[in-house]
């Protein structure tokens, strides 16, 4: 699944437009990934990170929750100790305001999440707002190394762990962005049911034994849960954009664009370039990049620490680079 360019040769969002992908010229195109690549938490052996941080609690590998049992829209008690982060809301320019909206953010991100039940509904406001906030934090920390250095050195060490492997993840996809003209279109939709993706996740695990973190981490860089719905400038389609000569010989005779078909269709491609023995050799034929690999893993490290970090991300937007400076696609208003 080589493709013969340059790593960084295609715009992407928050790279412009995406590389293709294919075995022999599979390549991912990381869509909105590398726009959205700011605040992925992961799981990866690249991080210096400590590897047994539980961040905010334990949780199993089941994808689910912890926590108590929450209703599908916010709740008052909750949501009205603190307000909740606008849409804009400033980001913070010391390290301490950094440190302090980083525990904060991510405290409240999890309670939220375990409030909200995702089988039941779609996410409420108040994960939203909280969690888009939270890809800010880690996108602007991305981008001002000596900034987050500091503010992470003031935080406890499990969430400290937590905040490296996110911008190491965000870094690594930015490396590979390069902006877009303002006027350049992107095709964007709302994402399928966390719930509904998550029962693809593990049937790919299930089927193939790639590991459903690692499938979740994929479609979150190619187009953030398949928000994305732009094609490659190379071709490369659907959630977990596949060239169509891929798509031909991995698919099983599905459809590119069903979440379902494509999340079978990348474990299967996986699968046949090496996972789950070689994750590092698998990843780079999906798309061959250091860097990407590198995100891949570090975002599906943090996803199998606290399956809270699969809702966040999920409800991470879709930001592109242009010319001009960064827009947001998707999202709270």
């Amino acid at each position: 699944m080589k493709d013969l360019r340059p790593p960084n040769s295609a715009p992407h969002a928050d790279r412009g437009a995406s590389p293709a992908r294919g075995r022999r010229p599979v390549r991912l195109a990381l869509v909105a990934a590398t726009a959205l690549v700011t605040g992925l938490s992961g799981c990866g052996a690249t991080s210096s990170a400590d590897p047994t941080d539980t961040s905010s609690a334990a949780g199993t590998r089941s994808g689910e929750p912890s926590g108590e049992p929450a209703e599908t829209r916010p709740t008052e008690g909750a949501g009205a100790a603190r307000a909740l982060p606008a849409p804009g809301e400033p980001l913070p320019a010391t390290p301490a305001e950094l440190a302090t909206a980083l525990s904060e953010t991510t405290a409240a991100l999890n309670a939220a999440i375990d409030r909200w039940k995702p089988a039941k509904g779609a996410p409420p406001r108040d994960v939203e707002l909280l969690a888009l906030y939270h890809q800010r934090l880690y996108r602007h920390a991305a981008r001002h190394r000596s900034l987050a250095d500091r503010a992470f050195a003031r935080l406890p060490a499990a969430l400290a762990a937590q905040a490296r492997d996110n911008v190491g993840a965000i870094r690594e996809l930015l490396a590979l962005a390069r902006p877009i003209k303002p006027a350049a279109v992107f095709k964007v939709q709302p994402a399928r049911p966390a719930a509904e993706l998550l029962a693809h996740f593990k049937r790919g695990e299930r089927r193939f034994g790639v590991e459903w973190e690692v499938l979740a981490a994929v479609m979150l860089a190619e187009t953030k849960f398949g928000r994305v719905r732009s094609d490659s400038h190379a071709g490369a389609q659907g959630p977990m954009q596949f060239m169509p000569a891929t798509w031909r010989a991995y698919g099983m005779g599905g459809d590119v664009q069903d979440p379902g078909d494509a999340i079978m269709g990348a474990a299967n491609y996986l699968r046949a370039s090496g996972a789950p023995r070689d994750y590092r050799r698998a990843l780079h034929a999906y798309n061959p990049s250091r860097a990407y690999v590198n995100a891949i893993l570090l975002h599906a490290r943090q996803m199998k620490r606290d399956p809270r970090a699969y809702y966040a991300y999920y409800n991470w937007q879709v930001f592109v680079l242009t010319t001009e400076g960064e827009r947001r696609l998707t999202g709270p208003k």
